[in-house]
């Protein structure tokens, strides 16, 4: 696993600190998905001083071959999950974008969408079997830089979970937060569908002076 050099240099005193040995060793005697090499996907494809969006998750995908490093986002090839499929259907009632074929999210990441777990990785089959090793604390901290950036970027948060990873904070700040129900098909039905996030966000992107995200995956 390595941190793209960017994001290493940023939170280099987060890595340094004790607890980060204690998720490696943990990690060393696990099989992980993602690949341990895809573990910092997101990073990779979404330097920090590129942001423009956040879109918080969970935690990876834990059937064979989803995960590759970035929230709802799957591999080339490998069909898209139930709460990628409510998302495609969310971007198509908000800005009339038919659902991709794809599951694989690299080109919005490449245009400045960060795509970052709660928690990078699980153990096969086991969903939150990795959580309260670290990894919430990493992922707080990646945040709380983000946060602090005077440069401002849109949040997106779903679900429960991802508006209290970040509830504290983004409150009262220049950036902007957009929250809603989650994508998962147990709760989409509660305020995710028709919350038009996408176009949301790049209202505000154009409010900014910057360049609006195509939201079209392939």
């Amino acid at each position: 696993m390595k941190l793209a050099k960017n994001w290493h240099k940023l939170l280099e005193d987060e890595i340094n600190k004790p607890y980060i040995k204690e998720l490696k060793d943990f990690l060393d005697r696990e099989e992980t998905y993602p690949p341990k090499d895809q573990v910092f996907h997101a990073f990779a494809m979404t330097p920090y001083d590129e942001v423009k969006v956040v879109i918080i998750g969970q935690d990876p995908y834990h059937g064979p071959g989803q995960a590759h490093g970035m929230s709802f986002s799957v591999p080339e090839g490998v069909d898209p999950p139930p709460s990628l499929k409510n998302i495609y259907k969310e971007l198509q009632t908000d800005l009339g974008i038919a659902p991709a074929k794809t599951g694989c999210l690299d080109k919005w990441a490449k245009q400045g969408v960060l795509l970052l777990n709660a928690t990078l990785t699980v153990r096969p089959n086991e969903p939150k079997s990795h959580y309260g090793k670290g990894w919430e604390r990493f992922t707080d901290s990646v945040v709380l830089k983000l946060a602090e950036r005077k440069d401002p970027i849109v949040f997106i948060l779903w679900g429960r979970s991802a508006k209290e990873k970040c509830a504290h904070l983004l409150e009262h700040s220049h950036h902007a937060v957009l929250t809603s129900a989650h994508p998962s098909p147990l709760s989409a039905h509660n305020g995710f569908f028709g919350c038009r996030h996408f176009s949301k966000a790049n209202e505000y992107l154009k409010k900014w002076g910057k360049t609006p995200i195509d939201w079209v995956v392939s």
